[in-house]
């Protein structure tokens, strides 16, 4: 049998904080919904009203019509609909909490990975601080290198002599 309803089981506030913006009017409307059935629900009695069957058997002159009646109202019970998406739904559950360990694990790993790079770029000099030197040191692939790599001003990659062009296309041999 099932059990009375006597209040929303949702928390309409929570729900809210997580709707964006343009569908809020679909979620007013669905809460007005929701509260409309639940006031016809608490209007009406958690049992049907008890019959009179004695009034009954003295004003109906056919014997046995009453009782018949009683019988048939009495084994009469209105079938409760079966649950048959709470198991799907709690199998979709079980699989987004997989997919959300994961995320938790890889994000864990990445805030890991980042406070290292922090550390490690707390530990540098400032910039204000440094030289060329210094600079060089702490960013070998990023700074010049006159000796190793020696480069035209302004040391840009489409000043130096191999430079090639990407848009255009290679000369034939004409």
């Amino acid at each position: 049998m099932a059990k009375r309803i006597s209040q929303s089981a949702v928390n309409w506030a929570a729900l809210a904080e997580r709707v964006p913006a343009e569908q809020k009017a679909h979620l007013a409307a669905f809460k007005i919904k929701s509260d409309t059935y639940l006031r016809r629900v608490l209007a009406n009695p958690p049992e049907p009203p008890k019959i009179n069957w004695a009034a009954y058997k003295n004003a109906v002159p056919i014997p046995g019509m009453v009782d018949t009646f009683q019988k048939q109202y009495e084994a009469l019970k209105v079938p409760y609909p079966a649950d048959t998406q709470t198991a799907q739904v709690d199998a979709q559950w079980a699989e987004v909490k997989k997919g959300i360990e994961a995320f938790i694990q890889e994000s864990n790993a990445n805030i890991a990975n980042y406070q290292k790079q922090v550390s490690e770029i707390k530990a540098l000099l400032p910039y204000e601080q440094m030289t060329m030197e210094d600079f060089r040191d702490a960013y070998p692939e990023e700074a010049l290198d006159p000796i190793n790599k020696p480069t035209f001003w302004p040391h840009t990659p489409d000043e130096q002599l191999d430079y090639v062009d990407p848009d255009k296309p290679a000369h034939s041999g004409h």
